[in-house]
């Protein structure tokens, strides 16, 4: 799948379903953006704001008019879900956006949250856009037990805090299928593997594993990871996820054992890193490096461990 590609989802009982690769990063298979094509369209996910063009393509190649969105739905505020959500909010000028109500403020505002990101994904902030604002009249808070109406579809919200305490799932019972978010990790379709995600300053292990077991008892059809693209679900991903989380937090808690300097960790680490020749070099160094600072951040709030 090429950055650009728009594909309908068949995986198990999916229908009216599609998912675009944004070309995040400027990598391929890393940023999807899901579009419910239903009597009331909706957006799930917005990227980082860089080519939401693309989006907007996706929606005319669906036949879909901008006027007619009703929804856009980001899992979380962090900018590579919701930094588009200003761009599309202008352009869909009948769509609401809904948000988890911790984060909604951010959305109005972005000022802080731009802020946090430049701190989190250094380098990478080159791929990023200031994000535009939303209207507060345009924003929706929503919490875990809420539900976004699509019409033919609808989204049950589910507050999954282990990665961002803004952060929620949607699942949509009509598909069987849940939006992961970041809490299923990173989906590499091109090895079938999963990766771990874990940005400062609010990645909590913990949390992340209860999410995991969220996920086990929705135990629906299909998993729909932001990064990137649909899965089967199975018992299997989830312990596989599980086990990616905790091996690389107690990974990083050993090297600090053996190196006090939180620059050296991450550059072990950078070192270490397997994805060059899926993700390139630039954003798997970059992504490692986030995730190392992560893991830090945790572990310095989370003594004794």
């Amino acid at each position: 799948m090429a950055i650009g590609d728009l594909r309908e989802v068949t995986m198990g009982d999916c229908s009216d379903l599609y998912y675009l690769d944004t070309g995040m990063y400027d990598t391929e298979a890393y940023g999807a953006v899901y579009i419910l094509d239903t009597d009331r369209p909706a957006i799930v996910e917005t990227g980082i704001g860089t080519h939401y063009d693309r989006i907007l393509d996706a929606l005319s190649e669906l036949d879909i008019a901008r006027e007619d969105v009703a929804v856009i739905a980001p899992t979380h505020v962090h900018l590579d879900h919701a930094g588009g959500a200003g761009f599309l909010a202008a352009e869909c000028p009948n769509a609401d956006v809904y948000v988890h109500e911790i984060g909604a403020r951010h959305l109005v505002n972005p000022e802080y949250l731009v802020k946090g990101t430049k701190a989190a994904v250094g380098d990478q902030w080159q791929f990023y856009v200031e994000p535009k604002p939303v209207p507060e009249e345009r924003v929706v808070e929503v919490t875990d037990g809420d539900t976004i109406d699509c019409g033919s579809h609808e989204l049950d919200v589910i507050h999954a805090p282990g990665h961002a305490p803004h952060q929620t799932m949607f699942y949509d019972p009509a598909n069987d299928a849940v939006f992961t978010a970041d809490a299923a990790g990173i989906w590499v379709p091109s090895i079938g593997e999963v990766r771990e995600t874990s940005p400062p300053t609010d990645f909590d292990l913990d949390q992340c594993l209860d999410d995991v077991e969220t996920i086990r008892d929705l135990a629906p059809g299909t998993l729909l990871y932001t990064h990137f693209g649909p899965r089967e679900y199975s018992e299997d991903a989830m312990d596989e996820y599980g086990e990616v989380l905790s091996k690389w937090v107690a990974a990083v808690d050993a090297q600090r054992a053996a190196a006090d300097d939180d620059e050296e960790i991450i550059e072990h680490f950078v070192e270490e890193g397997e994805m060059d020749e899926i993700w390139g070099e630039t954003k798997a160094h970059a992504e490692t490096a986030m995730n190392t600072r992560g893991v830090l951040h945790y572990l310095d709030t989370h003594e004794g461990m």
